[in-house]
């Protein structure tokens, strides 16, 4: 079997481009927190690059596409790698090395967990942050990874579509960060907190948007039409939602939020992420649309109401998000786009195919909520989970990292409004 020279340059720069949102993620994120837990905030992303490039390696691949075991999880025929060479996977990807593949869903795997760090944000301690990325990578990323596009995965054979990642990588992570956040508790003083630098995070949110064409137009694993198409979906989603984030909270607020505009961009990638290589672009204008509209609801009344602590909103972006994006390819998918696709509802393919969306996206949200709350509990269990009364005061910065973004200036002037 020989691979496609196109196609293999093609995905290698969708891989970087995939690998680029991590670092994105962390300053998205790192604008939004206070001064005093920018560093704690980053490193989330950047461990979580480490740790699970070498899980996924040892392990992770194989869990996700080795032979299936009961339409359940992948058997060990790849761990260490074993097997995975420069031949391609006729499975997975027939014109593009087996490597190319491996290295390109390994990029989905990282970004997923680190997205889940938005929610304790401030609060949760650096040690049980390194056995929580590696505890839910392997037991909730990489199950639903293989149900979802393994070879015999209960949810592929279902006939449910995930394009490039709405179970896997949105809602996962999504439903997780709720029970996370709302384990951990509220963050002191939660009235009082503000972004503390907008232009880091609008520039994350930018970089976001860019490393967000790999992660769409790159899982068509090949430079064609399904890919372009992704491509064009991408962009449009993300576009109409970021209008739509904005125009509902000038409605609300009287105020144009640049937060909310590219918290609005992102919710649209988010939710166009199922179904980008199986719509039109206008049906992407309108998924995208929609896609912003709820996500302000849930991140402005949803969590007001529900009274949970989701420092960045990860649930009610992309938990939400990848909800209705689930939802949306049930509507508005067509094989007049993807032949390996099927029709949605409102082209002529029954409830068939949005049944199978439903019954998808209710598993992934059963099966991460329970894990994660499982491993939440053991995680304290073995180490301290929640920062101490002093740490969060003085911030995870100094306290778990030994150094502040800024140096001194900055943190002294802000703890001395705390008490220990």
């Amino acid at each position: 079997m020989e691979f496609n020279g196109a196609d293999s340059v093609f995905v290698l720069v969708c891989t970087a481009l995939v690998m680029l949102m991590t670092p994105a993620l962390a300053l998205f994120y790192g604008g939004m927190v206070r001064k005093k837990n920018v560093v704690s905030t980053t490193m989330h992303s950047y461990v979580t690059i480490a740790l699970v490039s070498i899980q996924w390696i040892l392990i992770g691949y194989t869990l996700v596409f080795g032979n299936d075991i009961g339409g359940i999880i992948g058997d060990l025929k790849y761990a260490l790698l074993n097997g995975v060479g420069f031949e391609p996977n006729a499975d997975y990807a027939a014109t593009i090395p087996h490597q190319g593949f491996m290295l390109f869903q390994m990029m989905f795997a990282i970004i997923t967990p680190a997205l889940i760090s938005g929610s304790f944000a401030e609060r949760m301690r650096f040690p049980a942050v390194i056995l929580f990325v590696l505890a839910w990578t392997t037991l909730v990323y990489d199950p639903i990874a293989h149900w979802v596009w393994g070879v015999g995965g209960w949810i592929r054979n279902l006939g449910a579509l995930d394009f490039a990642g709405g179970n896997v990588v949105h809602i996962s992570s999504g439903i997780s960060a709720l029970v996370v956040a709302l384990l951990i508790g509220k963050r002191k003083n939660i009235k009082d907190i503000t972004a503390h630098h907008i232009p880091m995070t609008i520039l994350g949110g930018g970089l976001l948007w860019f490393g967000w064409f790999g992660f769409n137009a790159g899982s068509a694993l090949g430079l064609n039409d399904v890919a372009l198409d992704a491509f064009i979906t991408t962009n449009t989603s993300a576009a109409a939602a970021g209008l739509s984030w904005m125009l509902f909270e000038y409605a609300h607020t009287k105020k144009f939020s640049a937060i909310g505009f590219i918290s609005g961009a992102v919710a649209g990638l988010v939710a166009i992420t199922p179904g980008a290589g199986f719509v039109t672009p206008i049906a992407s204008l309108a998924i995208g649309a929609i896609g912003g509209a709820i996500c302000y609801g849930a991140v402005t009344f949803l969590k007001e109401k529900l009274g949970y602590d989701d420092a960045l909103d990860a649930f009610g972006c992309h938990g939400i998000g990848g909800i209705w994006g689930g939802i949306a390819v049930g509507l508005f998918g067509t094989t007049g786009i993807n032949a390996a696709g099927a029709d949605g509802l409102f082209y002529g393919g029954g409830v068939t195919l949005l049944s199978a969306q439903i019954i998808s996206i209710a598993a992934t949200i059963v099966y991460s909520a329970i894990v994660t709350f499982a491993i939440v509990k053991v995680i304290g269990l073995v180490t301290v989970f929640r920062a101490t009364n002093i740490e969060e005061d003085y911030g995870l910065d100094v306290t778990m990292h030994g150094k502040g973004a800024y140096g001194e200036f900055g943190v002294i002037e802000e703890k001395e409004s705390y008490s220990a």
